[in-house]
């Protein structure tokens, strides 16, 4: 009996620690500023050093498609 008891108080101080620590998350906004000061840098970064094809550079041909006209009937 002692044992189960003293199980159950352990549970019950684990379940109120981990509220205590998911409350201060919500409270301090802890998950949006790791997102802010971590995530999103570290994306940045790796976004910015993909190489892209210059399309600046890509030739633009006007008869490239035939000519188009409308029908009027």
């Amino acid at each position: 009996m002692k044992k189960g008891k003293k199980l159950l108080i352990a549970a019950a101080g684990g379940l109120a620690a981990l509220y205590a620590g998911l409350f201060a998350v919500f409270y301090f906004d802890l998950d949006g500023k790791l997102l802010y000061h971590v995530v999103e840098p570290f994306l940045c970064r790796h976004y910015d050093r993909i190489e892209r094809r210059d399309i600046t550079k890509a030739p633009y041909d006007m008869d490239k498609y035939g000519k188009y006209e409308y029908s009027t009937e």
